[in-house]
């Protein structure tokens, strides 16, 4: 049989190159591209999640803005595990959460069966409802900065660092040295500000008093159970004890479907999506 000669040999190579590389490209669009959005065809309630650190609310308001006009949504329940995050984020959540609420008359409703914190605490105080199990962790209502000072380290490893700035708070936090006195009152002025802003909207969001609000609003978490007994939350339950509870709220009856985001993902052209459950 005659050898395939060398021009033969490069052109296969390239032919593997391509197809690999389609692949590969193939891959990340699996993992990154947007799925269609989905027909509602039924009264429905949609789910979304809220979980791990709250860093970008991007995403999640995306969801939301996707379904907000949808005639077939009755109502909105959120699954929120997480310890919160960032401010920012955080605050975005809750204010556009509120701002729905007003816009779209439709009951939401949030729910916890594992921790509920922080950020993601102060999020939910934009719900109608807020149901936790009675063993999740809910609350820490507090803000926090943290830094390191690595000044001692530096001079073990015989590294100078330095900064030119433009003024003097401008390298505020740095880590190769102490933070000076002003610098503290300044940071300490911002966390008593955004502080403020929490324990407000935890006021607001859960009618309670602004004294028992501070009494507790000291960084701890507390059970669900104790959250709801102190009026922190609505209802002891589970997640399927918060879909009923939306359901009522939005006058369903039992006839209704639970509309939940797919993972984005798409295969060699295809959306991978999985059936909705029924209720």
């Amino acid at each position: 049989m005659k050898k395939p000669n060398f021009l033969t040999k490069i052109l296969v190579v390239i032919a593997v190159f391509i197809v690999l590389v389609t692949l590969f490209k193939m891959g990340i669009q699996y993992f990154e591209s947007e799925p269609p959005k989905k027909v509602v065809k039924h009264k429905s309630i949609l789910h979304m999640d809220l979980s791990g650190v709250i860093m970008n609310g991007k995403k999640f308001l995306k969801h939301l803005k996707d379904y907000k006009d949808d005639q077939h949504i009755k109502a909105i329940l959120i699954r929120i595990n997480s310890p919160g995050g960032a401010v920012g984020p955080s605050q975005e959540i809750f204010s556009e959460l509120k701002r729905f609420r007003g816009e779209i008359k439709k009951p939401i409703v949030c729910v916890s069966t594992g921790g509920i914190s922080s950020g993601a605490y102060y999020a939910a105080m934009a719900c109608d409802k807020l149901v936790v199990a009675p063993g999740a962790l809910v609350g820490s209502i507090g803000v926090i900065m943290e830094f390191a000072n690595l000044e001692k380290l530096y001079d073990w490893a015989k590294v100078s660092r330095y900064s030119i700035t433009s003024g003097k708070f401008k390298d505020s936090g740095s880590e190769y040295r102490a933070m000076r006195d002003d610098e503290r009152a300044l940071f300490q002025d911002m966390i008593n500000e955004v502080y403020a802003q929490f324990k407000s909207a935890v006021v607001e969001g859960r009618h309670l008093k602004e004294e028992l609000v501070s009494e507790y609003a000291d960084g701890r978490v507390m059970t669900g159970a104790k959250a709801v007994k102190l009026g922190f939350a609505d209802k002891e339950g589970t997640y399927e004890d918060a879909v009923r509870l939306t359901a009522e709220l939005a006058n369903l009856g039992k006839d209704y479907e639970i509309l939940k985001f797919q993972k984005r993902r798409e295969a060699f052209g295809i959306w991978v999506t999985g059936p909705r459950k029924i209720h």
